[in-house]
């Protein structure tokens, strides 16, 4: 089989890529020919990953990353631009959960799964919207759950920010 690089000269960014689904993302879109900034809290896990697609022969750099701290997202967003000159895509990945009893969860914990899995996808869409549109396209990727669809106990705010 050819490998194909469709997807040649194309930056995507992808948060929490560093481990689970966003590494494997980072990974395939990497085969795929893209350049991937692989953005995560845990950033010495990004750059390991980072360091996999480089000696792959792909390209990739590693941020750090709290997709609750909206200065934080702005500035990923703009060392990606300014790095590499263009966004093509934007997959919103990271996620979290806290899997206690509704009278056992907190408003804190309530309020970081909702901000992680909500709230994040909206203030990094609405940061790489712009860059998209002025460069002619892209393409934003919202990671969800069946949880959106089909709740479990114990899981009440995950399922809430799954199916907003």
């Amino acid at each position: 089989m050819i490998e194909t690089k469709e997807l040649q000269g194309q930056v995507a960014l992808v948060t929490g890529g560093a481990q689970g689904l966003g590494a494997a993302i980072a990974r395939a879109l990497s085969s795929a020919g893209a350049t991937v900034v692989i953005a995560d809290r845990q950033v010495d896990l990004a750059h390991e990953v980072a360091r996999e697609l480089v000696a792959g022969g792909g390209t990739a750099c590693a941020l750090e990353l709290d997709v609750t701290d909206e200065q934080n997202a702005a500035d990923v967003v703009r060392i990606a631009v300014d790095e590499y000159g263009r966004l093509d895509a934007l997959i919103n990945n990271a996620g979290t959960d806290v899997t206690v009893s509704v009278e056992e969860l907190t408003v804190a914990d309530w309020d970081r799964v909702v901000g992680v899995n909500l709230r994040a996808p909206f203030v990094l869409s609405r940061l790489a919207f712009p860059i998209m549109r002025n460069q002619g396209g892209g393409h934003i990727i919202n990671i969800v759950s069946t949880a959106s669809k089909r709740p479990c106990a114990n899981a009440s705010a995950y399922h809430a920010s799954k199916w907003g």
